[in-house]
């Protein structure tokens, strides 16, 4: 079993930028790719961003490239999200989710979920 749990999530004006870090534990950190979803009210939960287990390979879905940055800290066992350039379409809880299998964009795949933080953009 690997424990996610995020941070980092507030209420900010369009424009401006956040951090969100998610911390793990129970299992070897760098054994999984990281990613990064969110899920708006109404609306399926969608990728955001992933990282390999080495951290050489990223990926974005098209709407946050250029805005959106995951990184990762093995000696703190942690994957940050720093979103800049803020949107209120960017409004979501935003989960944290590891996966031993690599990088996907595909939710179903993600075998452990963080429990989400709040992240509100306003206009």
């Amino acid at each position: 079993q690997v424990q996610l749990v995020e941070s980092g999530g507030g209420l900010v004006q369009a424009g401006g930028s956040l951090r969100l870090s998610c911390t793990a534990s129970g299992r070897t950190f760098s054994n999984y790719a990281m990613g990064w979803f969110r899920q708006a009210p109404g609306k399926e939960r969608e990728f955001v961003a992933a990282i390999s287990r080495s951290g050489s390979s990223t990926g974005y879905t098209d709407s946050v490239k250029a805005r959106f940055t995951i990184s990762r800290d093995t000696a703190k066992n942690t994957v940050y999200l720093q979103m800049s350039s803020l949107k209120p379409e960017d409004t979501a809880v935003y989960y944290c989710a590891a996966n031993p299998a690599g990088i996907s964009s595909a939710t179903k795949l993600w075998a452990y979920w963080g429990q989400g933080t709040q992240v509100t953009v306003s206009s």
